[in-house]
């Protein structure tokens, strides 16, 4: 008799406990919290070809990234090197920070606005982009999201 009176207390714990917890545990957040994105290229670089491409990035790359800095498009870049590059891997990461991914009419806007900037049409810069294929080859492609503890 004893034992069936424990055993019928065990069972009302289990079954009132949850209840008895705060409502707080039970709606408890996530507990991390979106943040911005990283675009992360990896390029390959060709044997003789790291000065060329070095001034690439040094000149054209930044003076780009610093246009769309100005216009709040992005709110940081890098050039990341791998300093110890196995067998395959990008030697060259290009990384581009931003809050929010433009939706179709703002891209159309920004695509636009690169061009005035630039002075070239969208087929020139095309050409351009594929004349670095000499020294040059784009490896990989990632959209990264950070995320912080609340």
């Amino acid at each position: 008799m004893k034992m069936i009176t424990q055993m019928k207390m065990a069972v009302a714990m289990v079954v009132t406990l949850p209840m008895a917890l705060p409502t707080a545990v039970h709606a408890q957040e996530f507990p991390l919290v979106a943040g911005d994105y990283s675009q992360v290229s990896g390029i390959f670089i060709k044997d003789g070809g790291a000065f060329k491409y070095a001034t690439h990035l040094a000149t054209k790359w930044v003076d780009v990234q610093e246009f769309a800095k100005s216009k709040g498009w992005i709110s940081d870049y890098k050039i990341l090197i791998n300093e110890y590059p196995r067998d395959g891997e990008p030697t060259i990461y290009l990384m581009t920070t931003f809050a929010k991914m433009a939706d179709a009419a703002e891209g159309e806007r920004r695509n636009k606005a690169y061009d005035a900037y630039m002075k070239s049409s969208a087929e020139q810069q095309i050409a351009e982009s594929g004349n670095r294929a000499e020294y040059r080859t784009v490896q990989s492609s990632m959209l990264l999201r950070e995320y912080k503890v609340r």
